[in-house]
């Protein structure tokens, strides 16, 4: 039987095991890498090293990882934090993101694409960030709406909204 992820950190903390942290980081990171990707709007090489500074900052805080929510909730938690700060060091990200993008009143296109997959990309990529980062956190990462507040830094209520401001929107944009 494999150790849990609590075993994991508590190995981690005990005896700075690098063992146990890099079973850590193979068992996460795919879903921040993915979560990173989409946030950044499928800059993959920007997502992968977002993701290597939230599992440094991972190695360096785990102390303060208390255990009341799932770990990879609070990696969650880091990753969206370092995306956040690289968007405002790239303000030009953040004043879109804030506003949202323009591609919002755009009607979707009559041509199809075969691939649901690129058009679920593209059409993430027209939400805003509170929007993306709560759509992709609930739906695609499988976490609660409190989870993904925790996650976010912010009330319940607003991911609820953003969460369904965001489907609406990926549906509209997702119609044939």
């Amino acid at each position: 039987m494999s150790p849990t992820d609590n075993d994991l950190v508590a190995r981690v903390l005990a005896s700075a095991d690098h063992g146990a942290f890099a079973e850590l980081v193979r068992r996460h990171q795919s879903s921040i890498r993915a979560f990173l990707a989409r946030m950044t709007r499928g800059d993959s090489h920007l997502a992968d090293d977002l993701a290597q500074e939230t599992f440094l900052k991972a190695w360096k805080k785990l102390n303060t990882f208390r255990g009341d929510a799932k770990l990879s909730t609070w990696l969650l938690g880091i990753a969206f934090n370092e995306y956040r700060g690289e968007a405002r060091r790239r303000k030009t990200d953040v004043v879109e993101d804030l506003i949202g993008s323009e591609q919002d009143q755009v009607e979707p296109s009559a041509a199809t694409n075969s691939n649901l997959r690129v058009d679920l990309d593209e059409a993430l990529k027209s939400l805003n960030l509170n929007e993306r980062a709560a759509v992709l956190l609930c739906c695609q990462n499988g976490l609660s709406h409190s989870e993904a507040a925790e996650v976010l830094g912010c009330p319940i209520g607003t991911v609820k909204t953003n969460v369904l401001r965001g489907k609406e929107k990926l549906k509209r944009r997702l119609a044939l």
